[in-house]
């Protein structure tokens, strides 16, 4: 597994608007079998600021299964007018360093 952490920095005045983007968004998400889980989350201490974590089968899969499926052309389409505001955009792989107390 991967997880996948897109950093954006948003304006006020797109913040709702861009929630709701990836309410949508999220539709293809779950539709697709090489996303596990995701969740998008807001800093509490700087407005506009987000972060996305999408954990992955893959990185392979994420790049050549699900942004080669039928599910992604609508997927960005969602996501588009705020691609520019990406500050990072970056795979990573788990290390043995974690706890979960859920």
């Amino acid at each position: 597994m991967t997880v996948e952490y897109i950093r954006y920095n948003i304006t006020p005045e797109q913040i709702e608007v861009f929630i709701q983007s990836y309410e949508k968004a999220s539709e293809q998400l779950d539709a697709s079998e090489y996303c596990v889980a995701y969740e998008l989350s807001e800093c509490e201490e700087e407005v506009g600021q987000f972060i996305l974590r999408i954990e992955w089968t893959s990185t392979k899969e994420h790049l050549n299964g699900f942004r080669k499926s039928k599910d992604f052309p609508e997927f960005f389409a969602s996501i588009k007018p705020f691609f520019n505001d990406i500050m990072e955009m970056r795979h990573y792989k788990l290390t043995n360093v974690k706890r979960n107390k859920r």
